[in-house]
């Protein structure tokens, strides 16, 4: 069973509906969006992983007040939307720069709702901080009727929505991190874990694998665990529990003879740098674009996923999404490939964690 989990937390934090799957870089409109006056306070400058801490702990105290928030990576500052005057200060003494905006998220997320109830397989959405509207995006599956039944349906929201159309299908990155084998699929491995037993386990995406399906880390090779969890579509994430002794550090292979040390987990932020490990394409960088994206693969729709500019191929998924040594996603699928480029959506690892009962190593 899944379950829509989105919370306040990450609607506030890091809200974001660049929800395009292409190949190239985004034209951003500044629709809906009054600039910060030249003379406002002067905000701090973070790394994206603190810039994502500061909004995670503002969550609350501003209520209707705000609408998103994204990081600037280019001015190493965290850029809070609002809509009433009263909260700019709040938002400036924090150390984040306070912009207005026209729509609250409560606005926005009440034009989202509209949009699940006309979205068909082939459609990701999501609230896009850097615009101030719910973006809706088809991939190249869409055609003739349909498109035109969601075009239409998106017009009719006004400027509080914007539609998008990218080529290519919305698809998890399953071929049949690590590379992991079962059954004849390959997925990869994304993050070592400690189970609520206490014994050592890994996350990896649920849409390659049943609970109960056994995995190896090698084609044919012996087992070295046991899916106990898996949920896909709704969410996309499984837990692996290992069997008999082995070493799971907590780290991500960089496929260069060296590892990144994982520390932590944190929750996705629009505009963070980040990297992706997987078994078929190896380390590739990118930016995280959207948080909590609805996307509809063929399969059925996934909710909350990170959407990046992080390219992927078949064999990625379950791979691991980290940024400066704390552990943010599960590769989850997406459009495109490492040679022409393409974008990823992944599953937080944070919301994998909760789900399972897990914690890192």
């Amino acid at each position: 069973m899944t379950h829509r989990r989105t919370s306040n937390r990450r609607l506030w934090a890091a809200s974001a509906g660049i929800v395009a799957l292409v190949a190239g870089t985004f034209a951003v409109a500044q629709a809906n969006a009054t600039p910060t006056a030249p003379d406002e306070a002067i905000p701090t400058v973070l790394s994206s992983v603190e810039a994502g801490q500061l909004a995670s702990t503002l969550v609350g105290t501003l209520d209707d007040a705000v609408a998103g928030s994204y990081y600037d990576a280019e001015a190493g500052t965290l850029v809070v939307n609002v809509v009433d005057e009263s909260a700019r200060a709040a938002v400036e003494d924090s150390g984040a720069e306070a912009r207005m905006v026209s729509y609250s998220l409560d606005e926005l997320a009440e034009v989202r709702s509209q949009v699940s109830e006309f979205a068909v397989p082939g459609t990701a959405w999501t609230v896009d901080p850097v615009t101030n509207t719910v973006k809706v995006t088809v991939d190249g599956t869409v055609q003739g009727e349909a498109r035109a039944a969601v075009e239409d349906s998106v017009a009719a929201l006004g400027d509080a929505a914007t539609f998008e159309t990218v080529a290519g299908e919305f698809q998890p990155f399953v071929a049949g991190g690590d590379a992991i084998f079962s059954s004849g699929a390959r997925c990869s491995l994304g993050f070592n874990v400690t189970t609520a037993a206490g014994t050592p386990g890994f996350l990896t995406a649920g849409h390659c694998g049943e609970t109960g399906s056994t995995w190896s880390d090698e084609a044919g090779g012996a087992t070295v665990g046991t899916m106990t969890e898996s949920e896909f579509p709704g969410s996309d994430f499984a837990l692996v529990e290992y069997e008999g002794e082995v070493d799971a550090p907590s780290e991500v292979n960089l496929y260069d003879g060296t590892a990144q040390e994982i520390t932590g987990a944190a929750e996705a932020v629009v505009g963070q740098p980040v990297q992706r490990s997987g078994s078929t394409t190896g380390l590739h960088d990118g930016v995280v674009t959207a948080v909590d994206v609805s996307v509809s693969y063929p399969q059925g729709t996934v909710e909350g996923t990170i959407q990046t500019t992080v390219c992927a191929e078949p064999g990625d998924s379950g791979g691991a999404l980290f940024a400066d040594g704390e552990a943010v996603g599960l590769t989850s699928g997406g459009s495109g490939d490492c040679t022409s480029g393409g974008t990823t959506f992944f599953y937080p690892v944070t919301d994998a964690l909760a789900a399972v009962g897990a914690t890192l190593p």
